[in-house]
């Protein structure tokens, strides 16, 4: 199967999405950490102890989200590259790896999402307790 130079800039807007949702994540992580840290020293909150490990592990998650990202619109500038060079075999090869890491930072965000939503079940135990 060959594919024209077309068909790996049309990744290009979906890239710049996730990028835009990704970064609004991770904004919204530092906001929570903040927040999450004026709590903690003020009231020493068990429930906050408890959401640093989660905060931990999203910021790492979100850090890989975003290389994979990276990596895969890389491989989609060296896979136009390519194409313009003549070398349609690796070409596709490189695409598929974009995809797959495009794949990868998909199912890494839907950890991460995953892993927000227990941390809002330690918000609603909290108050449900209170």
């Amino acid at each position: 199967m060959d594919i024209s130079i077309t068909t790996p800039a049309l990744l290009f807007p979906a890239i710049s999405v996730l990028f835009l949702a990704y970064a609004n994540r991770f904004l919204a992580i530092a906001n929570r950490t903040r927040d999450l840290h004026y709590r903690f020293k003020k009231t020493q909150s068990p429930v906050a102890k408890k959401q640093i490990a989660s905060l931990r592990r999203r910021i790492q998650l979100i850090i890989t989200m975003q290389i994979l990202a990276v990596a895969g619109i890389i491989s989609c500038i060296m896979t136009m590259a390519f194409i313009y060079a003549g070398m349609q075999p690796v070409a596709n090869i490189v695409f598929i790896v974009a995809m797959v890491l495009i794949i990868l930072s998909l199912l890494t965000s839907i950890t991460e999402l995953w892993i927000s939503t227990k941390a809002l079940n330690f918000e609603l135990e909290d108050m449900d307790e209170g």
